[in-house]
């Protein structure tokens, strides 16, 4: 089968939106390549070996992302850029928004963004290692094995670091869990691993949902984790001890009024995939929930929250 590769070079406070617009549009896979993340990784000490060359120009984000070659591609490249010209009207920097696309062989993407991808510590304990490669685990080490496929997240961008590095210090043994918009499961996999003794992960894409289960099944976590293709929290039932939503801002503010209904008195939220500058619009929505803002980390431009229903 052919797919259409559409790559736009964008800014870091625009990538994740428009990854987001891609897969509005039906995009079974994207790629984010971020040159000033990569940066970060080659000099932590975090991979124990790479050789991709340190990037010079820092600011220029790319996104890719893959549809079918069929009638209705034109339509969609046509929407996308309507999209990317609109952002402007919501005071968003797209950047560059140089659009390019090319005509690739199924096989060819599908495996290719693989050597990209290494064993790396995100947090104190929890490693994320590709299911292909071989690491030295310490004493202390959580191993998260991962193959990300065509679902958006390999664990490594600031949104899903700073979420892991919260699940570290949050999650106890005996609790409940649910994972809004899952993708490719790594959070509801890190707290199955941290000891949650029920984790309900959701997505809206279905191919995510396949990755996901797959990634659980190769953590050995079935037992604890339950994916399912859904709506945020719509049809989800019971309340939970601690809510990860790794997703966009507004979709955050969408979820927010579900959250005092769906989550324990007392209990946690963990709201990441917000630009820094619409840390201001959550928080409003946090507030006018009724909600308490116990946490607020900022890395790279963007900003989890860590969020606690105190019962109000």
């Amino acid at each position: 089968m052919k797919w259409a590769e559409i790559s736009i070079k964008t800014t870091h406070e625009a990538n994740e939106i428009i990854a987001e617009i891609f897969h509005e549009l039906g995009a079974t896979g994207v790629v984010i390549e971020d040159p000033k993340l990569v940066n970060e990784y080659r000099v932590s000490g975090a991979w124990d070996y790479t050789d991709i060359p340190e990037a010079t120009n820092t600011e220029v984000v790319t996104v890719k992302a893959y549809l079918p070659v069929d009638e209705e591609l034109d339509d969609k490249l046509r929407a996308f850029e309507k999209e990317v010209d609109q952002l402007a009207g919501n005071n968003i920097d797209k950047g560059l928004g140089d659009i390019s696309c090319n005509q690739i062989q199924e096989e060819d993407w599908a495996t290719s963004w693989k050597e990209f991808f290494h064993p790396v510590k995100v947090g104190g304990i929890i490693v994320i290692k590709p299911s292909w490669e071989e690491y030295q685990a310490s004493p202390n080490d959580i191993i998260i094995e991962l193959d990300p496929g065509m679902a958006f997240g390999t664990g490594t961008h600031y949104t899903t670091a700073m979420c892991i590095r919260e699940l570290e210090t949050i999650i106890t043994g005996g609790m409940e869990v649910f994972d809004v918009g899952t993708g490719s499961g790594v959070l509801a996999i890190a707290a199955a691993k941290l000891g949650a003794t029920k984790v309900t992960a959701v997505d809206f894409d279905p191919l995510a949902v396949k990755i996901a289960k797959d990634n659980v099944a190769i953590n050995h976590v079935a037992d604890i984790i339950s994916v399912s293709q859904g709506d945020l929290l719509k049809g989800v039932n019971g309340k939970a001890d601690v809510i990860i939503a790794n997703i966009i801002a507004d979709i955050i503010i969408l979820l927010l009024e579900d959250i005092p209904n769906k989550l324990k008195i007392g209990g946690t939220m963990i709201a990441s995939g917000i630009i820094a500058d619409r840390l201001g619009d959550v928080t409003e929505a946090v507030l006018t929930q009724g909600l308490i803002v116990d946490k607020v980390i900022e890395e790279g431009g963007w900003a989890a929250m860590v969020i606690r229903n105190g019962g109000v």
